[in-house]
């Protein structure tokens, strides 16, 4: 933070005589004695406001603020002009702290880190806090501010109501380690985990006909990338779940085994489903509890789609924790003379204890995708976080042919595809530039800082 202020110049007296000298000399005992009856009465009132909570010198405690995803806490926070905010952020990822209709804000603060928003510059009142990195304020980090006048520093009280500028660069490495820390962020790509994601589940036919699938709900240690393993809640024990693919008119049964300490269940994200079959607990069935189990069993309906299978329970902890998959309906139609060499899912998360992942990893675990130039690649994005992420393809375009499952009329080429929570887009590249090209979120904190890339990166390989 720079704070401008002008002192003015202090200049030596030559006083002419003995008389001027003496004179002086009582002027200046004179003002030394009144100071010392200031500095008395000041002592005397900081001494007995320090049960407020401030300091020796009059200055209050900072008020103290933390952090994650996607919460500010506390909720309410009360500060005052001087003190200011120590903020810390305990989440996974960068965050900051803003002041809404204001130029104040901290740097971006990665995680583990702290830094002190002054609010020295702001008139008493009820503001709103927020973190500014995209989708966050939406996902639910912001807080109420109530500021009070006092507990100023020095600093701020010379500063009166001037100009306070911030400094919103937050790293302290030199141009040559950044430099290093990138390249060592890409060089581990791709980096071995443990578990990978959206595997196809095979069916078991019945005698019927019906297409019989299982799926147990367990706590299982995920492993997001190299040395971050998290408690994740999984659908046969893998982030994202198995892919379940299915035919247009197949009758078919999914079991849910639910091994988790909590209750869950299962609802089929944009697929036609009998009430019953919805999965939304206390709506259209019970909770199913821990050790239980449930069935869905309906006949799929007559056209294909793409939809997503996730919890509908304390949903807001279980999916982005894990608990979704993919259930793919027969194949889309796909514009004249394509032939498609692979279908791949692309599964969006980024928060709970995945944070920012593609297909339950994060960058450099995310897998690439390879192809052959020439080939034709199918992608499904399906975003089931809690944030909307413009997937952004370096080197060619993606032909956009169906939104949430249904077929676009008229596909259209983007070379960025905005994804909000919910929604399912399946894109398709022509492979026709050979290399190595970036995949990636493209709301940056998302995927990259001084240190590297991480989170929401991947690679299409063109060989």
């Amino acid at each position: 933070m720079t704070v401008t202020n002008d002192e003015p110049v202090a200049r030596e007296l030559e006083p002419d005589d003995e008389s001027t000298a003496g004179q002086a000399y009582a002027f200046l005992l004179t003002v030394f004695g009144l100071f010392g009856v200031i500095a008395l009465v000041v002592a005397l009132v900081v001494g007995a406001g320090k049960g407020d909570g401030q300091t020796a010198a009059g200055t209050a405690d900072p008020t103290a603020v933390t952090l994650s995803e996607f919460t500010i806490s506390p909720a309410a926070v009360t500060a005052t002009t001087g003190a200011g905010i120590h903020v810390t952020n305990g989440g996974q990822v960068q965050h900051n702290l803003a002041v809404d209709a204001t130029t104040l804000a901290t740097p971006m603060i990665d995680p583990g880190k702290s830094e002190h928003l002054d609010l020295s510059s702001l008139a008493p009142g009820d503001y709103t806090l927020f973190c500014q990195v995209p989708g966050h304020k939406d996902a639910g980090m912001k807080a109420t501010l109530h500021l009070t006048a006092g507990g100023e520093t020095g600093a701020a009280a010379a500063a009166g109501t001037g100009t306070i500028r911030m400094d919103m660069s937050s790293s302290s490495m030199t141009p040559e380690q950044m430099d290093k820390a990138m390249q060592d962020s890409i060089g581990a790509f791709p980096a071995k985990t443990d578990g990978v994601g959206a595997q196809l589940l095979a069916p078991t036919v019945l005698p019927d006909g019906t297409k019989q699938f299982e799926l147990t709900a367990a706590i299982t240690n995920w492993e997001v990338s190299p040395g971050k393993v998290v408690d994740a809640m999984t659908y046969n024990g893998t982030v994202p779940g198995p892919t379940i693919k299915v035919s247009p008119g197949d009758h078919i049964r999914v079991i849910l085994h639910n091994k988790m300490p909590q209750s869950t269940s299962i609802h089929f994200h944009g697929l036609i489903t009998p009430n019953s079959m919805d999965g939304t607990t206390v709506v259209t069935q019970d909770p199913v509890k821990s050790g239980q189990d449930f069935t869905y069993e309906w006949t799929i309906q007559s056209t294909p789609t793409i939809g997503m299978y996730h919890s509908h329970h304390n949903a807001v902890e279980q999916v982005p924790d894990g608990l979704a998959g993919a259930i793919i309906v027969g194949e889309l139609p796909v514009p004249s003379g394509v032939t498609l060499s692979q279908e791949q899912i692309m599964m969006l998360d980024d928060s709970g204890v995945i944070s920012y992942a593609i297909n339950g990893k994060s960058f450099p675990a995310t897998a690439p995708m390879v192809a052959n130039q020439g080939d034709w690649v199918e992608v499904h994005y399906l975003n089931e976080g809690t944030q909307i992420h413009p997937m952004h393809l370096h080197g060619m375009a993606q032909l956009v042919i169906a939104k949430d499952g249904y077929p676009l009329a008229n596909p259209q080429e983007e070379d960025t595809v905005t994804v909000a929570p919910g929604e399912r887009y399946t894109v398709l590249v022509h492979a026709t530039e050979p290399g190595t090209w970036v995949w990636h979120c493209h709301i940056l904190p998302h995927a990259e800082n001084e240190q590297g890339m991480y989170g929401m990166v991947t690679a299409l390989v063109v060989q």
